[in-house]
């Protein structure tokens, strides 16, 4: 009896070790769009392909990064709906953390909360593990910018450069060659755009890629508008 005959329960682990509804958790993030992110030494810069299938799609309302606190966001590749479902725990968590404490939940802990909810789903009955792995862009404690990412299994890591989504092999290459330990949030933007641009189907503007950056002089997340992705783009040609 082979592995496939474990690909239907999530609780129960494979011959050689395996839960099999994980790993078909990260193929639905493999074939999602590409989102990247890039920790400079003065702020994080994440970003994401925000192509539709069609020019009648009404994108205004699709928003691919999210602020989740004052000072941290995220994005994601795979399954969108799982993903606002991430989005508004991980937002009443740290509301909760405002209450007690009085101040912003620092980002270490937001991924923390929000990686062990991802674990849990892969070890309850009657339930799946959410289809999205999330990059989080934001201001630890110690006012230094971080990058982490989250998986399907629950399982983060603390990244300077990192890609997820389809092609992420190719842009991970890209930022492997461009990243440097001292590059700034402005030179970080610049080659999040074209590490994006690299895989891009069709032509980039300021409309069909979301930009989210946390600067370390404010500690604030922002999202950029469509002029200001612009404008780095207009800057990259």
């Amino acid at each position: 009896m082979g592995d496939s005959a474990y690909s239907f329960s999530l609780t129960t682990f494979s011959r050689t070790g395996k839960l099999l509804q994980i790993e078909y958790a990260l193929n639905a993030v493999a074939n999602g769009r590409t989102a990247l992110g890039i920790a400079a030494t003065d702020g994080v810069v994440i970003a994401t392909d925000k192509k539709f299938g069609s020019a009648l799609v009404e994108g205004e309302g699709v928003r691919k990064v999210e602020r989740v606190t004052e000072g941290s966001g995220f994005v994601y590749a795979g399954v969108g709906p799982d993903y606002r479902v991430l989005v508004r725990k991980a937002r009443k968590s740290a509301q909760a953390y405002f209450r007690e404490y009085r101040e912003t939940k620092p980002v270490g802990q937001l991924v923390k909360s929000t990686a062990s909810v991802m674990q849990e789903y892969t070890q309850s009955g009657g339930v799946r593990p959410f289809g999205v792995s999330l990059l989080v862009a934001g201001m630890d404690g110690d006012g230094v910018p971080r990058l982490f990412q989250v998986d399907p299994s629950g399982a983060y890591f603390g990244w300077k450069a990192t890609a997820i989504g389809k092609g992420y092999v190719n842009a991970k290459n890209f930022l492997e060659k461009r990243y440097q330990d001292d590059m700034e949030l402005e030179d970080a933007i610049h080659t999040a755009l074209l590490t994006l641009r690299e895989g891009f189907e069709g032509e980039m503007d300021g409309h069909n890629v979301e930009v989210g950056v946390v600067r370390k002089s404010d500690g604030k997340f922002q999202l950029l508008t469509p002029e200001q992705i612009q404008d780095y783009l207009d800057e990259a040609n």
